[in-house]
C-alpha cells in the first residue's frame, strides 16, 4: 500500500509546512531528525517527536510480517562473510599444503617453545598458554599469544638457529628441533654479572630495599636485569637473558603465506605493538607511481609518544618492502576546539530555548483543539 504524507496521525495544516521544506513524503518524515523538523514553521520538540513516531508508526503497519528485522539482516550478512572467509582460508591452504616454505616469504608460524628444565616459555594460541599455566590476561591484550610474523631467511624475526631451521620446512608441516644455546639465547657470560652495594642499589631503586627475583633497569645503559641474591651486604644483579646457557626445544608448524601488499604492511604495523584490534583505525593509502606510504594517526593515538614505533615501522618497510616503499609519511590531524560557550551565553541560549519550546508546544495545543 502507497501512503500518502496526509495520512500521517496528527500532521494537519503542518503538512504543507513540511512540503515547503522538502519533506513530500512518509518516508522523509520517518527518516527526519527532530532538530531538523523544529526549524519549520509551527512545529516544536514535542510534535515533532511525535509526527516521526507516527509516521513511522504508518510506514510499519505496512511491512510483510516475514521481512527479518535489521539485527537479523546483520547477522546474516555477518555469517556469510565469516563462511565466504573460511572458505578462502581452507582453498588457500589446499594450495599451499607440503609446499615448500621459500627464502623471502612472508609467513605465519605457530611456535611452542620450552627451555631445557621443561618450562613452557613461549606459546602462539591463548589456549596453549592457559593450558601451559603461563596465560596473562594483559599479555593477551598486547598480543603475545599469536603466529610469529616472519620473513623467512632474514635476521631479527626469529633467533639464529629458528631462522635457519625455517628454511628446511614445508607449508602446514609440523616440526621439532631443538637449539643449542649459541643460536637460541647465547651463552651465560659471567660479566653480565654485577655486584651492586646494598646503600648504592638503594639510591638506583628510589630508595627502595632489593628483593630476590625483582627486575631491575640499570640507568644509562637500559640493561635489564634480574636480581639473583643478596648477601654480605651487596645485591647480586644477572643481566644475561633467563635461558641464556640452555638448549631450546622448539614445536613448529608454519600456517599461512602473507601475499598481499595491504596485509604485510598491517602485520608489521602489529609487530611494531600496535594493537590488532586498532590496525584498522589507521588509514593506509599507497601512491605506486612514486612508491609513497601514506599512514593517518587516528585520534585515540594523536596523544601516545609514537616516535620510536612510527621510526621502526617505516625502517622496516623501507627494508623488508624496499621495491614497493620509498617513502613513509605519517600524517596526524588535529581538529580545531569549538569555543567553549561562557557561563553568561550558556545561560541565556537555556532560556531563549526553554520559551521557544513553551511557544510552539502552545501552538500545537491551540492547533489540535481546531
Amino acid at each position: 500500500m502507497s501512503f500518502k504524507l496526509d495520512d500521517v496521525k496528527g500532521l494537519g495544516k503542518k503538512a504543507e509546512n513540511l512540503k515547503e521544506a522538502g519533506i513530500d513524503s512518509v518516508q522523509k518524515l520517518a527518516n527526519s531528525k527532530v532538530e531538523d523538523l523544529i526549524e519549520i514553521k509551527g512545529i516544536g520538540k514535542a510534535s515533532a517527536q511525535k509526527l516521526i513516531e507516527n509516521a513511522k508508526e504508518l510506514l510499519s503497519s505496512d511491512q510483510p510480517t516475514d521481512i527479518p528485522s535489521t539485527e537479523t539482516q546483520d547477522q546474516v550478512i555477518e555469517e556469510e562473510a565469516m563462511a565466504t572467509e573460511v572458505k578462502r582460508i581452507e582453498e588457500k591452504k589446499k594450495q599451499l599444503m607440503g609446499k615448500k616454505v621459500q627464502k623471502d616469504d612472508f609467513v605465519l608460524v605457530k611456535i611452542t617453545g620450552k627451555s631445557q628444565r621443561g618450562t613452557i616459555f613461549r606459546v602462539s594460541s591463548e589456549e596453549d598458554a592457559k593450558k601451559a599455566g603461563i596465560y596473562d590476561e594483559q599479555k593477551a591484550k598486547q598480543g603475545y599469544y599469536t603466529p610469529e610474523f616472519v620473513i623467512v631467511g632474514k635476521p631479527g624475526f626469529l633467533n639464529e638457529g629458528l631462522t635457519e631451521f625455517l628454511e628446511t620446512m614445508n607449508y602446514f608441516e609440523k616440526k621439532s628441533v631443538r637449539i643449542p644455546p649459541t643460536k637460541a639465547f647465547g651463552k651465560r657470560d659471567p660479566k653480565k654479572i654485577e655486584r651492586i652495594g646494598i646503600s648504592k642499589f638503594r639510591k638506583l631503586n628510589e630508595g627502595k630495599n632489593p628483593e630476590y627475583g625483582q627486575e631491575f633497569v640499570k640507568k644509562g645503559t637500559g640493561q635489564r636485569g634480574v636480581v639473583t641474591n643478596i648477601t654480605q651486604g651487596r645485591v647480586i644483579v644477572d643481566y644475561n637473558h633467563p635461558l641464556a646457557g640452555q638448549s631450546i626445544d622448539y614445536n613448529l608448524e608454519v600456517i599461512d603465506k602473507i601475499e598481499d601488499f595491504s596485509e604485510k604492511v598491517e602485520y608489521f604495523m602489529i609487530s611494531k605493538g600496535i594493537p590488532q584490534e586498532n590496525v584498522h583505525e589507521f588509514q593506509v593509502q599507497y601512491n605506486k607511481k612514486d612508491k609513497t606510504l601514506e599512514i593517518t594517526i587516528p585520534k585515540m593515538f594523536l596523544f601516545q609518544n609514537l616516535t620510536y614505533v612510527k621510526f621502526g615501522l617505516a625502517m622496516d618497510l623501507q627494508t623488508h618492502m624496499a621495491d614497493d616503499i620509498e617513502d613513509v609519511k605519517f600524517i596526524e590531524i588535529y581538529e580545531k576546539m569549538p569555543t567553549p560557550v561562557t557561563p553568561k551565553e550558556s545561560v541565556m541560549q537555556k532560556v531563549e530555548e526553554f520559551n521557544k519550546e513553551q511557544t510552539e508546544e502552545s501552538q500545537d495545543k491551540e492547533e489540535e483543539k481546531k
